[in-house]
């Protein structure tokens, strides 16, 4: 059983001294409003008042529900020709949105280049996916094309892009070089803005939210990288444009380029970089963490594929029907307020959107590589994927995945479709937002750093076993199937572990690999420029185990054979010698539940687990806030 949520505090008084509400469960994000209205009175920290432009708060008489535009928000973009939506006109022919023919005049078969003998189920099925009333072309999609847009074709588009709205005059897209891959190919996000440059400290100053948009963090997922290729076009001299008016928008289309040239899901050094985003191992997921460091969005949408047949055909003797899945962070120690904001503000209208093009959607789930499991589990609730890993740095974080891997290019201009109309959604909704978005970080902010010295917090939690019905379809007549499974839900989680928090942690000088990978994901780590000595808590090792990292698949692909050490800990307090020179990280700071999840040993993500922390005597979590001097870390 999870711990008691903190109540409502109603005392603003109080919540000027804490900068901490409490959350009942079943308590809504219009009750927030009210959180923020009474903050807004602490001179310490005042919020921005509420423009009568923009309509009521979110939770007063007449404010707009989910899904609805707020008066005095930009108008809704919609790139496709449906219900009501744009008839588009290309920015560039040959490369943006394109109209069609009629809609239904496409045969369901999207891509020629998928002879009917190659189909991985029946004529059917494919029927039951029928091409959407546009069509898209990046260099990827063109006609008579086998390979997708190579890595040199996605970096000219980007270029060509920036290139080209310097020209027109009205955005600013500036292109971000965030290093190289392992095998040498430039990481590179596109940041598109209304500021004056596209530097961090301008688009930070001019204080808009910022939505950041990755795809292709699996190479052998490519619809979400040929989408938002579409959308960084529109976003910077397209139907998007007008959004940058409330939101700055950065775009990394293609996150692990090694991967997406050899067509396989890890990195050139075989680690999976969606489950590498705590422990920061390859330049991939570094590059990503760099933006987030930056930058700081407000929203991140990370863009996968889905497996269609494979294990489902073999478990289940069926083949996956739903166009997109879609989950949000669900990790220990998320504040609350991230998720209700995500489910409310953000989920939900994407599946209007995507119900309006006539495009399916569910939770986000899976099943494992074992034959023998029929376990369906929704996305894990391990802070390592970017999904879980980006919630704990208080953003909104969102995973979108199409039906992809292992059909080739079938179907591609319906997978591609989804990715945009999903996206569009969450650029329209964060433009509506902006203003509720801007309050809500700054209020998680603060409340994530008044935590330190109390409140417990989850060292380890599971998802919670149900059942749940999955319409899947039948491989041979494409008819809809139900199919109630046994289910991992992460809308749950469950104890498996809780403790204190600390103040804060210290860190012996010989932890600099430690140290380095939590300056990497923004986090501040201060030195001692005097020894002396602080109450701390040590850990005691009273159990061991060495085991293969493991998520809801399977064995986690990590490109090295040592797996991890798991321990179980009790804790010693006592006075400590404190070394001058040894390292402070103190919890009182936004990005506290990061720090929380790197240095507590007994999980499997955490970085004792992982080797990146050599031994339990080089850390200690601190009882008290230290009285020694201490300098900004250096290494």
């Amino acid at each position: 059983m999870v711990p008691p949520k903190r109540f409502l505090a109603v005392n603003a008084t109080r919540l000027c001294l804490q900068a901490s509400v409490p959350i009942r469960e079943g308590l809504t994000l219009p009750t927030m409003a009210l959180v923020l209205a009474a903050l807004t009175g602490c001179a310490s920290s005042p919020l921005p008042p509420w423009s009568p432009s923009q309509g009521a708060r979110p939770g007063a008489a007449g404010a707009p529900i989910a899904g609805q535009v707020v008066p005095g928000a930009p108008p809704v973009i919609d790139l496709t020709p449906g219900a009501g939506g744009a008839v588009v006109t290309p920015v560039r022919p040959g490369f943006q949105l394109v109209t069609p023919q009629a809609p239904g005049t496409e045969p369901a078969l999207t891509s020629s280049l998928v002879p009917q003998e190659a189909l991985p189920y029946s004529e059917a099925v494919a029927a039951r996916f029928p091409a959407p009333a546009v069509v898209y072309a990046t260099p990827g999609l063109a006609p008579g094309r086998v390979a997708f847009t190579t890595n040199a074709e996605m970096q000219s588009a980007l270029h060509g892009i920036s290139a080209d709205a310097a020209s027109a005059g009205r955005a600013r897209a500036g292109l971000v070089t965030l290093g190289r891959s392992q095998r040498g190919e430039p990481l590179e996000a596109l940041v598109v803005t209304r500021s004056a440059n596209t530097e961090p400290s301008t688009l930070l100053t001019d204080g808009r939210p910022t939505v950041l948009l990755i795809g292709q963090q699996h190479g052998d997922e490519p619809a979400g990288s040929e989408a938002l290729l579409v959308i960084a076009r529109e976003a910077a001299e397209g139907l998007l444009e007008p959004l940058l008016s409330r939101i700055n928008i950065i775009v990394m289309p293609r996150a692990n380029p090694d991967g997406a040239a050899a067509g396989t899901r890890v990195t050139a050094n075989g680690i999976d970089m969606n489950r590498d985003h705590l422990l920061l191992r390859t330049p991939e997921a570094q590059a990503l963490a760099h933006l987030m460091r930056e930058y700081r969005p407000t929203v991140v949408v990370d863009d996968h594929e889905y497996t269609v047949t494979g294990r489902f055909l073999k478990k289940f003797n069926a083949v996956q029907r739903y166009d997109g899945l879609l989950q949000y962070a669900t990790v220990p120690n998320e504040p609350a307020f991230i998720t209700k904001a995500a489910e409310e503000w953000f989920r939900r209208p994407i599946v209007a959107a995507l119900n309006r093009q006539g495009l399916t959607s569910e939770w986000y789930y899976t099943t494992s590589t074992d034959p023998g499991d029929q376990t369906v589990s929704m996305g894990g609730v391990q802070p390592d994927t970017g999904r879980n890993v980006n919630g704990l740095k208080n953003a909104v974080s969102l995973l979108l995945e199409t039906r992809g891997v292992g059909i080739g290019r079938l179907h591609i201009q319906r997978r591609v479709h989804t990715h945009v109309t999903a996206v569009a959604s969450v650029l329209q909704s964060a433009a509506t937002r902006a203003d509720d978005l801007k309050q809500l970080r700054s209020y998680v902010e603060r409340d994530v750093s008044s935590l330190a010295c109390r409140e417990d917090a989850l060292v380890q939690a599971a998802q919670t076993p149900e059942r749940h019905d999955l319409l899947m379809l039948d491989p041979v007549t494409g008819a809809d199937r139900t199919i109630n499974v046994a289910w991992n839900s992460s809308l749950k989680l469950r104890l498996v572990e809780s403790r204190r928090r600390p103040c804060g942690y210290w860190l012996s000088m010989a932890e600099t690999d430690a140290v380095e990978r939590l300056q990497d994901a923004g986090v501040q780590v201060l030195r001692f420029t005097e020894g002396g000595s602080q109450l701390a808590e040590t850990y005691r090792e009273t159990a061991r185990s060495e085991a293969p990292r493991r998520d809801v698949r399977g064995t986690v692909a990590d490109g090295s054979a040592l797996g991890t050490t798991q321990v179980q800990v009790g804790l010693n307090r006592s006075l400590k010698d404190i070394p001058a020179g040894s390292y402070y990280v103190p919890m009182s700071q936004p990005l506290a539940n990061i720090v929380f999840a790197a240095l507590e040993p007994d999980s499997q993500s955490s970085f004792f687990a992982n080797h990146v922390v050599t031994s339990l005597d080089g850390v200690a979590r601190l009882a008290t806030v230290p009285t020694l001097r201490t300098e900004a870390g250096q290494l």
